[in-house]
């Protein structure tokens, strides 16, 4: 019996982590899947690649493997360790990563052939025992409660980013999706599964054009019936897509009002002006009467965002005086005259 190097096979060493194994496997099983490669050998390393990953992926496995020792060389002549029992396991009844049998992973390679001997021989103990279906034990360990199926958790929910201007028309956006969901070709079992890498998930990205309710708020749901994951039976789960407002660099939104500054000068709040205000509905004018106060309100009724009984909420001008940052020599003494005239 050949000893087999399965370090050596993905291209890893040692010490690898998880991430690097999977890594090093993913890439040679696509370079290598029968359906790709057509060279004689393609079939064959395929083969290795699975048996290395199957072995180095799973602690238990990779510990009793490390446990044969460093020094060996691929391809060298081995003798099982004492305790090994040199024989041929009938691995009919496990589950092998994608496939119902150990045979289906045989027949989907044609002449690829199952596990080496060398496998067999070190593993198998992992598997069940021939004709009794019985798995056996390699600790002290209850027999496993049977597992229930847990249902399909079909529904999506992502937030929806929007403009407020996305909400003062009936236009439409389009929104892209993206989740995870169990690998078709597979059946999310994965390790030899070439389409999902081994991973057993794959990653579904679409596009869908959303009409945004206008009087939709942040925070609410926008439902989409069918357009989240499909289930085993077919069964379509729901989009939901919450609505987030996104930062508007002149309004704030609260409810159906829209809340945002008005600057005017020191001089036109003394003696009033009529003043553009910038609205989600455009710019409007807007008359300051004399002696207007910063911070004060003006209510621009029905300028808001629209409601969902109809109609639209107000937008709330709030006055905010500015005064010259760096003022002329002639604005100075104009100033200067003003505090003289206030001081008495």
């Amino acid at each position: 019996m050949k000893y087999k190097d399965y370090y050596k096979i993905l291209g890893v060493d040692r010490n690898a982590d998880e991430a690097k194994i999977k890594s090093a496997y993913r890439k040679l099983a696509r370079k290598y899947h029968p359906d790709v490669n057509k060279q004689k050998d393609a079939a064959q390393k395929f083969k290795d690649v699975n048996e290395a990953y199957e072995v180095l992926s799973d602690p238990e496995k990779r510990k009793r493997y490390d446990g044969l020792g460093s020094s060996w060389k691929e391809g060298a002549d081995f003798t099982p360790p004492p305790g090994y029992e040199n024989i041929h396991i009938d691995f009919g009844a496990g589950d092998f990563g994608g496939f119902r049998t150990f045979r289906d992973f045989e027949k989907m390679g044609g002449a690829m052939g199952g596990f080496s001997d060398f496998f067999e021989t070190i593993f198998a103990d992992f598997f069940r025992e021939p004709h009794t279906g019985q798995k056996t034990y390699t600790r002290a360990e209850a027999q496993p409660p049977p597992k229930t199926e847990k249902p399909e958790a079909l529904d999506i929910t992502q937030d929806l980013p929007i403009d407020l201007e996305d909400l003062m028309g009936n236009g439409t956006r389009a929104v892209k999706v993206t989740y995870m969901e169990k690998c078709k070709e597979c059946s999310g079992r994965g390790s030899y599964c070439y389409q999902c890498g081994g991973s057993g998930f794959a990653t579904i990205t679409k596009t869908l054009n959303v009409k945004i309710p206008t009087e939709v708020k942040e925070g609410k749901k926008i439902r989409l019936a069918g357009e989240g994951k499909i289930g085993r039976s077919g069964k379509k789960g729901n989009l939901y897509l919450v609505v987030k407002y996104k930062k508007h660099p002149y309004f704030k939104p609260e409810d159906s009002n829209i809340y945002a500054d008005l600057e005017i000068s020191a001089p036109q709040a003394v003696l009033g002006t009529v003043a553009q205000a910038r609205t989600l509905h455009g710019m409007v004018k807007v008359t300051i009467p004399p002696g207007t106060q910063s911070g004060k309100s003006l209510r621009l009724k029905g300028l808001g965002l629209p409601k969902k009984e109809g109609g639209y909420g107000d937008h709330i001008a709030k006055v905010k005086i500015i005064i010259p940052e760096k003022p002329s020599e002639e604005e100075k003494n104009l100033y200067q005259k003003l505090a003289e005239i206030a001081q008495g």
